[in-house]
Parts: structure tokens; sequence; C-alpha cells
């Protein structure tokens, strides 16, 4: 039996080649590594219980999670569930490793709380098989349906030079990794998730993709990838997964005080963008 079927949520396939069912509503777990919040693991556990008992059965995770700690609340979560009944994606791009600074743990700025673990940007084939056999650890479930190149754009790296010598990674050895993997069945399907709208042309010139997880691109708020960069998708039948979809917080809370948008405080200008759209809903 194909992953989701017998969810209350529809299901469509991801991707035109991949045969994975995804629910139409998935959890992205990135909060679950405490971007913003520490999260107890009662409340972590409850939460993705909710999610289930609700129908989701499509749950992306990744190491740079709370550095590592999302993808094990995602298996402690799910592991004693059938395996057939749900699908997981998690990514690619980071190696996490003991901090080799002797002293007390220094956060990135990125979590507020996590796991106490350095890592490293790592594209290269040997870093893709780290990654992967290093997630099924930390999950305790011995398939991943799903995974994604993470962050390998300017969002993240800032400028095209920084992000060079890690695509060239990819080119010459990751890409191979995550082709074995694809080829022997040992994942159904190759993905990248991402921030920065353009990147989608140039994965396509590049390799052979599934599907892409655009963060924070196609909202209430933002919708140019719609016409600029989804066709060329529909065209090779790649799909699109959309992530980021309350551009991390205002399109729940509203225009609020301390609201968030794309990880940071909101400006003037989308709080009252924000107001507007809240005001058409009323």
């Amino acid at each position: 039996m194909n992953a989701a079927v017998n969810s209350l949520i529809p299901t469509r396939q991801l991707g035109s080649r991949t045969g994975v069912m995804v629910t139409e509503l998935g959890l992205g777990t990135a909060p679950l590594g405490e971007t913003f919040d520490v999260i107890e693991e009662d409340e972590a556990r409850a939460l993705l219980s909710a999610a289930w008992d609700g129908g989701v059965r499509y749950f992306d995770t990744s190491p740079w999670y709370g550095k590592g700690q999302a993808e094990h609340r995602v298996g402690r979560a799910f592991y004693r569930k059938p395996r057939d009944e749900f699908v997981i994606s998690s990514k690619i791009g980071r190696t996490l490793h003991r901090p080799l600074r002797r002293g007390p743990y220094q956060r990135d700025a990125d979590w507020l709380g996590g796991l106490e673990f350095a890592h490293s940007m790592d594209y290269s084939y040997g870093g893709v098989m780290r990654s992967f056999e290093d997630s099924l650890q930390r999950l305790g479930i011995n398939r991943i349906d799903v995974l994604l190149i993470h962050d390998l754009d300017t969002w993240h790296f800032k400028t095209e030079a920084k992000v060079a010598p890690y695509w060239n990674q990819l080119a010459t050895g990751g890409w191979r990794a995550l082709e074995e993997l694809r080829d022997q069945g040992v994942i159904k399907g190759i993905g990248a998730g991402f921030n920065t709208v353009g990147t989608i042309p140039k994965y396509l010139d590049f390799f052979d993709m599934d599907f892409f997880l655009i963060a924070m691109r196609y909202t209430l708020l933002e919708q140019a990838v719609l016409d600029t960069e989804f066709p060329h998708c529909a065209e090779r039948g790649v799909g699109i997964v959309i992530g980021g979809t309350y551009n991390s917080g205002i399109l729940a809370t509203g225009a609020v005080p301390h609201a968030r948008y794309n990880y940071s405080p909101a400006t003037p200008e989308i709080l009252a963008k924000v107001a507007k759209i809240e005001a058409v809903c009323e």
C-alpha cells in the first residue's frame, strides 16, 4: 500500500515519478528544533500526536532543525506506527559533530534551544551519505522516503560567491550520492528546499529533480514564483511542496505587536499589508 492512503486528508503524488503519496497538508518540524521558543518533550509529543490524529501523514524534518532535535522527536513519535502509513522527508547539506571548542557551548543565533552540537556545511558525496545515515539513526526509523538538498541558495549563504564552492561539491560528488540512493530504491525521490526566488531554474538546468520545497515564497503575501518559476516545474513533472506558509508567523498571528515575518520582526510595511488582508478576510 502506498503511504498516506488511509489518511482523513486527501493525498496527491509528489512529482510525476516518485510514486510517493503525501497528504495535502503536511507538518514541518523546524519549530520542534526550538527556533523561537523552548518546547518541552510532552508538548512536542502532543503536537505530533495531534497532527497524526488530524490525518497528517507527511512530516518534513532536517538535521539542521535544533541540531538533530527535531529528527529525534519525529522518530520517537512515529517509530511504532506502521511504516507504510506515513511519509518522512529529511535533508542533506549539514553534518553534526561534537563541539571542537572547550568550554561552555555557544549556540547559533538560529536556535533558541535544540541540542548542543556543532555543524559543518557539506554537500560532498561523503557528506551526503553520512548525513543520510545519521538521520536514520536519529529518527530510529530505517527508511526515509525522500531527501532534499537543504539551503543551497543565497538566502543562507548571502552571496553567489559563497554558494559556488558548495554548489561545486554537490555537482561533483553529492549529486552522485543522491542518484545512487534513488537508483537503488533506498529513497524514492530527490528534492531541494530553499528560500530564494530564482533558484528553481538553476537546479533544473543542472539536476534531474523530482520536487522542490519552497519556503515562504508562495503565501498570501508573496506569489511571484507562481508565474516565473512554477511553470518550469509543470513542464517537467516536478512536484512542489509549499513551506513556511505563514511567513514564519505573521500570517498565523495577524498584525499583532512583535509579529514575525521571515524569521525577523515584521516591519511597519508588512504589518500594514497583513492588516489589509485581515480586513478582507473579516
